[in-house]
C-alpha cells in the first residue's frame, strides 16, 4: 500500500521553486531505493565492457592460435556478462518503476488532497473536466518520463562514461574522432526540447478542454439539454473540431525537431564507416583491436542518442509539471482550526458578519443570534444573500468581516472533522454517487448498520419505497441519482444527513424544485429532521416557514426585517409582500388580508 502523511503533503505542496529542483525532490524520499537502482546500473555497465575485449582476445588470440580452450573460455565469458547484466537490467527496471509509481501516486494524491482543501470559490470558477484533466492527462502524460528517467539518466550516464573510457584504452585517437561532434549534437537536442515543451503545452490546453466538453456535454444533465434543444448534431461537430486540433497538435508533438534528430542518428551511423576509413589509412591497430572498438563506439552511440532524447523528453515534460505545480501552489484560502466541541448545543451567532465574493459586497452587517434548539428562516428576493449566509456556516467560504460562532466558538478554530459533524446541510441539489442506496447513505457514517439506516431511512419517509426495490438498499440508484425522482432523492439526502445526527442544521432550498404533493412528504422528513436541532431554513416557498421560531428577511445582504410569521404579517413590510406574491398560508389568511396589512403599514 502507499503510505501518505500530512508531512510527505507538506513536502509537495510547498512554495514554488525551480522546476527541475521539484522533480528531483519528489524522488527524495525514495533515494535508498534509486541508490539500489544505481548500483545495478553500475553494475551492468562494467560487466558489460568486458564483452568487448572479450571478442579482441578472440579475434586476435584464440582464433589465430587454434585454441579452442581459450576459444570456449572466451565464449562462456561472454554469454557470462549477456546473462548477468540481464538479471541487473530487469531488477533495476522492477525497482526504477515502482518508484516511479509511487512518485505519481504522490502526485495525484497531493493534488487531490490540495483541491479537498480549496474553497467553493476555486470550483465555481474552474471547470470540472479542467480538474479531471489535470489529475488524469497531464499527470498520465508525465508517467513514462517519471517512471524511467531516472534509471535511463543514471544507465545511459554510466554507460557512457564507462565506454569512452574502454573506448580511450584501446586507442584514445580515434575515441576524440569519434567524440567531435557531440557538443552539436547536444545543442540540436535543446532546441528541439524547447519546441516540444512549448508545443506540449498547448497540448495539454486542448486534452483540457476536450475533457471539459465531454464532462460536460455527456453527463446525464447535459445529453438531456442536448437532445430537448436539438443541439447534439453541433455539439457532435463541436467535439470533432476539437478533437482535430488534438490531432494536428500531436503530429507537431511527434514531429517537432525529427528531422533534426534524425541527421544526429545518420551521422552516428556512419562515425563506424570513418573509423573504417580511417584505419584503412593508417593500419595503426589490429583487426581484433578495431573490431572491439567499433563495437564499443556502437555500443556508445546507443546511449548517446537515448541521453539527447531523454533531454528532450524532459523538456517536454516541464510543460506537464509546471501544470501540476500550478495547481499545488494554489494558495489555500480556508485552513482547519484544532477546536474540538464535545457535547455541541447548538447555538449559532453571526456578529457582525460581512462577506464579499469579488468587490461588491454580498452580506454586510449581519447580526444574528439562534438560540439552540429553534428554527430560523431566511427569506429574501433572488440576489439578497440567502444562500451565502447558509455557506458560511459549514465554511464553504469564510467571512471577510465579522465572526460566525457555535457556542461561542468561531467556526475558524474548530476542526474540518468537528465542524461536519456539528453542521449538517440539506441542499436543493442533492448529489448520490454512482453507487448503492446503502453506499451512499454510509457515506455520511461509514460504520453505520444496516438497521441504522433502515431507521434514518424510515425517519426520512423513503424506507418503504426503497423496499419496494428489487435489490432493496442494494440498487444502485445511477448517475447523479437519476434513477429517483427529486422527492426521492431529497429524502435519501435526508436519511444520509440523519445518520451522522448534527446539532446543527441547514436546509438551503430543500424543496423549491419540487411539487406539492412530493414538497409535503419531503416537509414531512424535514420537519422530523429539524426536530430537536437548531435549523436555518433557507426559504424559497414561505408556505414552508410560517412555524419557524424566529424570520429574518435579506434585502441587498442586509436584515431589514426579524420577528415570527404573525409579527412581520402585521407590520405589512418586506415579509408581507413576499408572502402576498406565494400561496395562502392558511384557510383563513388568504392575498386579501395579506392586502389589507400591506395597505394599513402603507
Amino acid at each position: 500500500m502507499f503510505e501518505w502523511t500530512s508531512e510527505r503533503r507538506r513536502h509537495l505542496a510547498e512554495e514554488p521553486r525551480a522546476p527541475i529542483g521539484r522533480i528531483i525532490k519528489l524522488f527524495r524520499p525514495y533515494r535508498g531505493r534509486l541508490a539500489l537502482v544505481g548500483a545495478f546500473i553500475l553494475l551492468s555497465s562494467l560487466v558489460a565492457l568486458a564483452s568487448p575485449f572479450l571478442l579482441r582476445e578472440v579475434l586476435d588470440t584464440a582464433i589465430p592460435a587454434r585454441d579452442a580452450g581459450l576459444l570456449a573460455l572466451l565464449a562462456l565469458g561472454m554469454i557470462a556478462v549477456a546473462v548477468t547484466t540481464n538479471v541487473f537490467d530487469v531488477l533495476q527496471t522492477l525497482i526504477s518503476t515502482t518508484v516511479g509509481q509511487r512518485v505519481m501516486h504522490d502526485l495525484r494524491l497531493a493534488v487531490y488532497a490540495h483541491l479537498q482543501r480549496m474553497s467553493l470559490a476555486f470550483f465555481t470558477r474552474t471547470r470540472t473536466g479542467e480538474v479531471q484533466s489535470r489529475i488524469a492527462n497531464d499527470i498520465g502524460g508525465m508517467q513514462s518520463v517519471v517512471t524511467t528517467t531516472a534509471a535511463s539518466l543514471v544507465s545511459n550516464l554510466t554507460t557512457v562514461l564507462a565506454t569512452i573510457v574502454a573506448m580511450v584504452a584501446l586507442d584514445w585517437r580515434l575515441t576524440v574522432i569519434s567524440l567531435a561532434l557531440m557538443p552539436v549534437f547536444v545543442w540540436i537536442s535543446r532546441n528541439v526540447g524547447r519546441e516540444r515543451k512549448r508545443i506540449t503545452a498547448e497540448q495539454q490546453r486542448k486534452l483540457a478542454g476536450i475533457a471539459s466538453m465531454v464532462q460536460e456535454s455527456l453527463s446525464i444533465s447535459g445529453v438531456l439539454l442536448g437532445r430537448t434543444m436539438g443541439r447534439s448534431a453541433e455539439l457532435t461537430e463541436r467535439f470533432g473540431r476539437a478533437s482535430d486540433d488534438l490531432a494536428g497538435i500531436g503530429v507537431r508533438v511527434s514531429m517537432a525537431g525529427r528531422w533534426r534528430q534524425s541527421s544526429i542518428q545518420l551521422v552516428m551511423a556512419a562515425m563506424p564507416a570513418l573509423i573504417y576509413w580511417a584505419v584503412g589509412h593508417t593500419g595503426a591497430i589490429s583487426v581484433g583491436t578495431l573490431v572491439a572498438f567499433t563495437t564499443l563506439q556502437t555500443s556508445l552511440f546507443r546511449p548517446m542518442v537515448s541521453l539527447l532524447r531523454l533531454g528532450v523528453d524532459v523538456q517536454s515534460s516541464l510543460a506537464l509539471f509546471a501544470r501540476i505545480f500550478e495547481y499545488l501552489d494554489l494558495p489555500v484560502d480556508i485552513h482547519p482550526g484544532t477546536r474540538e466541541l464535545p457535547g455541541a448545543r447548538g447555538e449559532v451567532r453571526f456578529e457582525d458578519v460581512d462577506f464579499s465574493y469579488g468587490e461588491a459586497p454580498t452580506l454586510t452587517g449581519v447580526d444574528l443570534t439562534i438560540p439552540a434548539g429553534t428554527g430560523l428562516a431566511v427569506v429574501g428576493e433572488t440576489g439578497s444573500g440567502k444562500t451565502t449566509l447558509s455557506y458560511l456556516l459549514p465554511r464553504l467560504y469564510d467571512v471577510t468581516g465579522g465572526r460566525v460562532t457555535i457556542d461561542g466558538v468561531d467556526v475558524r478554530e474548530l476542526t474540518f472533522e468537528t465542524l461536519s459533524e456539528t453542521v449538517g446541510v440539506v441542499s436543493q441539489e442533492t448529489y448520490l454517487f454512482h453507487a448503492s442506496i446503502a453506499d451512499n447513505l454510509r457515506f455520511a457514517k461509514p460504520s453505520a448498520t444496516d438497521e441504522e439506516l433502515e431507521a434514518a431511512a424510515r425517519a426520512a419517509r423513503i424506507h418503504d419505497h426503497i423496499a419496494s426495490l428489487p435489490d432493496g438498499y442494494d440498487t444502485l440508484v445511477g448517475e447523479r441519482g437519476y434513477r429517483f425522482s427529486g422527492g426521492e432523492k431529497q429524502r435519501l439526502a435526508i436519511a444520509r444527513t440523519l445518520l451522522r445526527d448534527p446539532p446543527v442544521l441547514v436546509l438551503d432550498e430543500a424543496t423549491s424544485a419540487l411539487d406539492t404533493q412530493t414538497e409535503r412528504a419531503v416537509q414531512e422528513a424535514l420537519d422530523g429532521l429539524a426536530r430537536g436541532r437548531t435549523t436555518i431554513t433557507i426559504a424559497h416557498r414561505l408556505s414552508t416557514v410560517r412555524d419557524a421560531d424566529q424570520i429574518i428577511v435579506l434585502d441587498g445582504g442586509e436584515i431589514v426585517e426579524r420577528g415570527d410569521h404573525d409579527e412581520l404579517i402585521a407590520r405589512g413590510g418586506h415579509y408581507a409582500a413576499l408572502v402576498s406574491r406565494d400561496e395562502p398560508l392558511e384557510p383563513g389568511r388568504g392575498k386579501e388580508e395579506l392586502a389589507q396589512a400591506l395597505g394599513q403599514a402603507k
